[in-house]
């Protein structure tokens, strides 16, 4: 079984680790890790770069153009065979080969830069580098990779495993406020907001894709296509607080969701349920952009999720 990675937070930045036992000695590992031709069979961008320390780099994805003078990386550490590191826009990789009998351990971390909008895209590019580093060991070993395309679930189990679902709550005046962050990796505007609304004519109703059975939806309130849509909930057929949807590009992290409801006093007793309703919700949604259709609604999913809420609210 392929080793899974780890997310953890040194000198206060989010940063991914990745071991694999290889049966090569560190100076052909080395060759694959550092020379262009090689990291062309399994690095996910074509890489440009001379071994010194300083030297620019350059990352090209196969639909993009190369851009004469722009350089998106620099080489910050070379130490030939044990450890390679450079910087790749806001990220910086380091290869550590580490000799293991007759062959070495590969110790790869990615400090994930971008703050906190960094860290969202961890899941998915974790489930990334195992395909990769997958690749890379296949070569090394002269053969081909099999081929996983389960993407989906691998990037779910890593959102699970690195708590990156999870909803927080928040005091504001009046009340709490629940929040999500999603990643949604790099799905554009117009396409989230197709998904959300549908062919929904959004003329005073929010879109069902939108709401749950666990908030009761009352009238649409606002609505800016492609980036917000904002709604109010009901508690006992009166309007109790807003929920807002807002999706939000950045063109270097990607794309995500930020969702919000808000929770008057007198009923924050019951956050710990819509919390886990809005996590599921979040979950179904993601799954479907990517293709998954998640039918019927995964009723003990929430039932797990608001005893776990709830036992983190009573601490």
């Amino acid at each position: 079984m392929t080793p899974r990675a780890t997310l953890s937070t040194i000198d206060g930045k989010p940063t991914l680790r990745f071991e694999r036992r290889l049966r090569h000695p560190p100076s052909k590992v080395w060759r694959a890790v550092t020379e262009p031709a090689e990291l062309a069979h399994w690095f996910p961008a074509a890489v440009e770069l001379e071994l010194r320390p300083g030297a620019p780099m350059r990352f090209t994805f196969a639909e993009e153009a190369v851009v004469d003078g722009a350089w998106d990386g620099e080489v910050l550490e070379v130490d030939e065979p044990k450890v390679f590191m450079y910087r790749w826009n806001h990220d910086v990789l380091r290869f550590e080969l580490i000799p293991d009998g007759d062959g070495c351990l590969l110790v790869f971390t990615q400090t994930v830069g971008g703050d906190w909008v960094g860290k969202l895209g961890a899941a998915r590019t974790a489930a990334g580098w195992d395909d990769c580093l997958d690749a890379m060991a296949a070569q090394l070993d002269g053969a081909t990779a099999a081929q996983d395309n389960d993407w989906l679930a691998r990037a779910e189990s890593y959102i699970e495993k690195f708590g990156l679902g999870r909803g927080t709550v928040h005091e504001v005046t009046g009340g709490v406020e629940l929040r999500f962050a999603r990643d949604l990796v790099w799905k554009p505007q117009d396409v989230t907001w197709a998904f959300l609304v549908e062919d929904s004519p959004l003329d005073g109703e929010p879109p069902l894709r939108a709401t749950n059975g666990h908030v009761p939806a009352g009238r649409l309130t606002a609505s800016d296509a492609p980036n917000t849509l904002e709604y109010e909930w009901l508690h006992d057929g009166s309007p109790a607080g807003t929920v807002r949807w807002a999706f939000v590009w950045d063109p270097e992290l990607g794309s995500r969701v930020e969702l919000t409801q808000s929770v008057p006093a007198a009923l924050s007793e019951h956050q710990s349920e819509w919390l886990a309703a809005w996590q599921v919700h979040l979950e179904v949604f993601f799954a479907g952009l990517h293709g998954e259709n998640r039918c019927p609604w995964p009723e003990d999913r929430v039932t797990e999720l608001t005893e776990q809420y709830e036992t983190l609210r009573r601490q």
